[in-house]
């Protein structure tokens, strides 16, 4: 994979062009802004629609009469048994999208192969696979108490918004395994921190085994979290080097 950061025809500063950017800043003193003041009357719109009671989605009734037996219960020991599914929700949303974009990072590999101190194929295989078991995980969890993993909670639709620009890098056609890398960055350290607040969440439930498996999903994130920083890191030092070796060989 070629990892040299190459100049180009990059023409977005106004030092590409002195004379022009002269002219640019000469005509924004002619011409100021057309309203007076600062960003408050935007800040005030956003407030104005903030405090409206509409939000993004709700969330569905339990689906069958076994999860409103369960929520009614949890309910009057003072849970929030909806706040619950609500993040198992997200977590299954995420777990989804995770496993989809490493399967774009896989496709950036065989295109394009690795780079030294980068990943190997079947490192980014075992974390799709880990990232597909731990969607089952949360779909399975959902079912078992009582609720419909296919219906789309809030947070899983703020997630799913959020997803979007990582999406956008790793199924660029312009970007290489290592565009890839810097995104699942991100992916991985919102992941992990989101594992840590489910687990939490899930300490009163009487099932151990799912607080079980979901600890041992946890660690798999952290697993996957350290993987991808040393990753980054040595797409970074490839990177350099290579950049030193051109301008070696610009300078011969």
């Amino acid at each position: 994979m070629k990892t040299e950061t190459t100049a180009g025809m990059n023409r977005t500063g106004m030092d590409m062009s002195p004379m022009d950017s002269k002219e640019v800043v000469v005509g924004a003193r002619i011409m100021p802004p057309s309203s007076v003041g600062d960003d408050s009357a935007i800040a005030n719109v956003v407030a104005h629609y903030a405090r409206r009671e509409e939000r993004v989605g709700t969330m569905p009734p339990p689906g069958t009469l076994k999860g409103a037996v369960k929520s009614a219960l949890q309910a009057l020991k003072g849970e929030a048994p909806l706040v619950l599914l609500d993040k198992l929700g997200e977590r299954l949303a995420f777990e989804r999208a995770g496993s989809r974009l490493w399967k774009g990072v896989l496709a950036k590999f065989d295109a394009l192969g690795s780079f030294e101190g980068g990943p190997t194929r079947a490192e980014i295989e075992q974390i799709y696979r880990d990232e597909a078991e731990h969607f089952l995980l949360v779909a399975s969890v959902i079912r078992m108490l009582g609720a419909d993993p296919t219906a789309e909670t809030p947070l899983a639709d703020i997630l799913g918004v959020a997803s979007c620009g990582l999406i956008k890098v790793v199924t660029d056609p312009r970007t290489n395994l290592a565009d890839a890398l810097e995104a699942m960055l991100i992916a991985e350290l919102t992941d992990n921190d989101a594992w840590d607040v489910l687990i939490d969440m899930c300490q009163g439930l009487s099932d151990q085994e799912v607080l079980s498996r979901f600890q041992a999903a946890r660690a798999a994130e952290a697993r996957h979290l350290t993987m991808v920083r040393s990753w980054v890191k040595a797409s970074v030092l490839a990177r350099a080097q290579g950049d030193n070796a051109l301008s070696g060989r610009t300078a011969s």
